[in-house]
């Protein structure tokens, strides 16, 4: 994961983060031994995110093949190109696994400067274009129902731009890990970390702005959608008194639109409060530096397996719609 992982450090100015898993794994400290090379989880983390790399490539590159063709075709409505960026968004947080992994078993950085700034910000940049590329599939769901007509003139084209907007969105909040990350040398030729240059406390900030714009304006955002579109399908179906059956093909769509954003927060929260509670708590939590590898390690393999389980629910959601 981008901050507490194996890939960064905290800056050398402060420890508000506790260290990291490298600084851990490099022999520093009495508990070198915790995440050493014969551990118990390295091995097993390290064969788990592999097998993640390996499903989740595949069912996201047949995602991207099938929704391409969809949206070539004009086939897919909305739902082709957010599904073919929201697969693109997978694709490219699942490439940065094979250097995760090879940072955890050889306890160094093989990857220079540029591969410090380039991988560290691809997390941020595809966390945030995930939830964007969600919020706005759902907004465009939400008008389906409340504006009927503007949504059916709505056309590939404008959603092709509006895609291209959150990405840029999400390449401007990246821009400043990009910039503020740097190779450093350690104590010794083997112990080269990724390192935020900046302030701890602007440190602090900026991740808290992340957290904001990851997960509590989107989370408002949907959390409003959502509550007016089940009232909309209530209102709309017991308006034109429709029976039950009638009902069914709207409800299972907007059920499997929400099941892909559920699938995020339960996957990227506990991500969330693990990084703020030791961002802001460190050494208050009093948890063993065993028990914090174990957490890191866990929330990293549950965000990763978001980008596996997508591909499975973008298949459910493109067979409940047509058109």
């Amino acid at each position: 994961m981008f901050y507490n992982s194996s890939l960064l450090s905290p800056s050398p100015r402060e420890d508000p983060m506790g260290g990291s898993f490298l600084e851990e794994s490099s022999g520093e400290g009495g508990d070198s031994n915790i995440l050493g090379g014969d551990s118990l989880v390295t091995g097993p983390l390290g064969a788990v995110l592999l097998v993640m790399c390996l499903t989740g490539m595949v069912g996201n590159i047949y995602t991207v093949a099938v929704a391409s063709g969809r949206v070539a075709g004009c086939s897919a409505g909305s739902l082709g190109v957010y599904m073919m960026n929201l697969a693109l968004a997978d694709l490219l947080y699942l490439s940065t696994i094979p250097f995760v992994v090879c940072t955890y078993f050889a306890h160094d950085w093989f990857f220079g400067d540029v591969g410090c700034r380039l991988l560290l910000s691809l997390d941020l940049l595809t966390m945030h274009a995930s939830i964007f590329l969600l919020t706005a599939m759902s907004l465009e769901r939400y008008w389906a129902v409340a504006k009927p007509l503007w949504a059916r003139r709505a056309s590939n084209a404008y959603r092709k731009l509006a895609s291209a907007v959150l990405w840029l969105l999400s390449l401007l909040l990246t821009a400043p890990m990009m910039v503020m990350t740097q190779l450093r040398e350690g104590d010794s030729p083997h112990k080269r970390i990724c390192i935020p240059t900046w302030t701890p406390s602007a440190f602090r900030l900026y991740l808290t702005v992340l957290f904001s714009t990851s997960v509590l304006a989107p989370g408002t955002v949907l959390a409003i959608v959502y509550t007016r579109l089940a009232w909309a399908y209530r209102s709309s179906a017991w308006g034109l008194g429709l029976p039950v059956a009638g009902r069914a093909p709207a409800r299972r769509l907007l059920s499997r639109i929400s099941a892909i954003v559920v699938a995020y927060w339960v996957c990227f929260l506990p991500f969330w409060a693990w990084q703020l509670a030791r961002l802001y708590q460190g050494e208050g939590l009093g948890i063993s530096p065993a028990a914090q590898a174990y957490l890191n390690f866990g929330v990293t393999c549950l965000a990763y397996g978001n980008s596996c389980v997508n591909p499975f629910l973008y298949t459910l959601l493109a067979s409940s719609y047509r058109g």
